[in-house]
């Protein structure tokens, strides 16, 4: 019993038996050999679980991350919650999966009509206050009311005036008056208007606290339209609804209430404005956690039980730990040293099974660590080299120039721009390598006539190869099929043939050529040129590397444009090869899926 697996199964079958055991003995011993039946929760236990679902559908236009909250206030509560559509599908429930659900609904939980039986005191649309919508004010503009608010109250503090402000569920703050001594009445405090309110003439000014937000306009004028529709043909009361959701008659009769079809009309407009921002109606099922009937155990035979299952549980569990901390230390240990700096850090566990395993992978892991950072320092230090001489250029002629020493002619100002493009081509190339390290090198596919395409590359690099006394030509066996990004693989295969340019000498050929390989299309750029070392063929692919160490730029570019071949092959889903015969040939192959 070697492995983690038998380890934890053999220790969970030991608990098992105790605890099945135990019941069984429990089940023995009771008198009536029943559980009684457990007493439902009260009114105001229910009344509080459907608050609390109530704020979260205000807040949450779906029910999508309810699990959470459900099962915390079925803990809180050591009740049973289920949720479940009005089409009978379960949205989430604190019991396990399969388990039936209560025999009745407790309630409906829908925020735009609140159960008043759990709810007695909802307001008379049934609407809950926390269901506020498009009227929810942004952090920004929460701050700035806030503090509009505040200087507000401070300023009636110093008139002496007693204020509290307070924030309503939409986050704008709400200046209440306290009552004074003295039977001197505090000055009413600003009341939200339903458009921008003139300057309040006093000592204090509340227009910064009373004009509504730009959201809050966009909000009333939706809030209007939907009213306004609904009253057509009903009401002719001109008026419309203000910050405070109550209806103003242009007739400027505050003090009026609103007939009966204007108030249905408010009513009806507000749950059309709210329903996308709060989470459809479902029913709620409260129930018990578990039922049964039958006398209480006695609770020195619960106690001598738990007990008993304890002592074993956890003589079994210590044995078992004491075997399996062992690697778990080493490999705690390893992982330290790594932490610390040391990536040679490995580890050997005497075992088998899934710790052995685990070790195996630590220890491939830390090698690739290794590998990596030394690979890092070595990139690092050939950037720094291949930025290096270009900088230098480029600083040394400057300041000869700016001393007077150089005069910026033609010809040393073409030298330095000619110094600025390899610095740019250096950093694009990188910029290139960064974004398919990075997984974001972004292919945009469609058909592609091979043909073509090589014959682009071609008529873009033959003016440098007849400069350079080269013979430069193309071949397609047949109509491959391919979907590629033509960009990428133009880019591609111009890398390839700038490396065969370099490396070619006068009187050479380059040969560009496409055929169908099984599955795959494979495009080849063959040239006759100098070739490459059986030593060397695994690193031509790795980034900055020469075969020519001094890496004069006479001799070689920035060793990067081959990196980007193989990037760009493998985004593709293909591979990127070669092979060469030194002083012979040298054959540079993309394999691409061919779809």
């Amino acid at each position: 019993m070697r492995s983690l697996f038998a380890r934890l199964l053999t220790s969970s079958a030991v608990v098992a038996v105790c605890s099945i055991t135990a019941t069984a003995w429990l089940a023995a011993s009771s008198t009536s050999g029943a559980i009684r039946q457990e007493q439902g929760q009260t009114l105001a236990s229910d009344a509080r679980i459907n608050n609390s679902l109530l704020g979260y559908a205000s807040r949450h236009s779906d029910w999508s991350g309810v699990a959470t909250t459900l099962r915390d206030l079925a803990a809180q509560n050591n009740r049973r919650i289920a949720l479940v559509t009005e089409n009978g599908a379960l949205i989430a429930d604190s019991a396990a999966t399969g388990t039936a659900l209560p025999a009745r609904v407790s309630a409906v939980v829908d925020p735009l009509a609140v159960d008043v039986t759990l709810v007695p005191e909802a307001a008379k649309d049934r609407i809950d206050p926390r269901a506020v919508g498009p009227f929810l004010l942004s952090a920004r503009d929460r701050a700035r009311l806030r503090k509009a608010a505040d200087t507000y109250a401070a300023c009636a503090g110093r008139t002496g005036q007693a204020v509290r402000v307070d924030v309503s569920n939409s986050g704008r703050p709400v200046v209440t008056p306290l009552g004074q001594g003295g039977g001197r009445e505090p000055t009413p405090a600003p009341r939200p208007a339903p458009t921008e309110a003139p300057t309040v003439m006093g000592p204090c000014d509340a227009t910064a606290l009373s004009r509504p937000t730009r959201s809050e306009k966009a909000a009333l004028k939706q809030l209007n339209l939907l009213v306004g529709r609904c009253l057509k043909g009903k009401s002719g009361e001109k008026g419309s609804v203000g910050l405070d959701l109550t209806w103003v008659s242009q007739e400027r009769q505050p003090a009026a209430e609103p007939d009966q079809t204007i108030s249905s009309c408010i009513v009806t407009a507000r749950r059309q404005q709210l329903d996308p921002y709060v989470a459809p109606a479902a029913y709620l099922y409260i129930g018990s956690p578990a039922e049964g009937s039958g006398q209480r155990i006695p609770l020195p035979s619960i106690a001598g039980a738990a007990l008993l299952v304890l002592v074993l549980t956890v003589g079994v569990s210590v044995m078992a730990a004491r075997r399996l901390v062992r690697p778990v230390n080493a490999l705690t240990h390893a992982a330290q040293r790594m932490r610390d700096g040391d990536s040679s850090a490995r580890v050997t566990v005497r075992t088998t099974g899934e710790i052995s395993e685990l070790a195996t992978a630590f220890n491939e892991m830390s090698e690739h660590l290794q590998h990596m950072e030394e690979q890092r320092k070595a990139m690092v230090s050939d950037v720094s080299h291949e930025l290096r001489t270009p900088l230098s250029n480029l600083r040394g002629w400057l300041e000869a120039a700016q001393d007077g020493v150089a005069e910026l002619d033609p010809a040393l100002i073409a030298s330095l721009v000619e110094e600025t493009l390899l610095l740019q081509h250096i950093v694009d190339d990188l910029q290139e390598l960064a974004l398919a390290d990075a997984g974001k090198l972004r292919l945009h596919v469609e058909p592609v006539h091979l043909g073509d395409l090589l014959d682009q590359v071609a008529t873009a690099h033959r003016g440098r190869a007849e400069a350079a006394g080269l013979t430069l030509t193309t071949t397609v066996t047949g109509d491959p099929p391919l979907t590629a990004d033509p960009v990428r693989l133009r880019q591609a295969v111009g890398n390839l043939v700038t490396n065969s340019l370099r490396y070619t000498p006068r009187g050479g050929h380059i040969t560009l050529g496409a055929r169908q390989d099984g599955d795959q299309v494979v495009v080849e750029v063959t040239d006759t040129g100098i070739g490459i070392g059986a030593e060397h063929l695994p690193h031509v692919f790795d980034r900055f590397w020469r075969a020519e160490k001094s890496r004069n730029r006479q001799t070689g570019g920035s060793g990067l444009g081959l990196a980007i071949v193989r990037n760009l092959a493998e985004a593709h889903g293909g591979t990127a090869t070669v092979a060469s015969v030194p002083g012979v040939r040298t054959t540079f192959a993309l394999r691409l899926p061919s779809r």
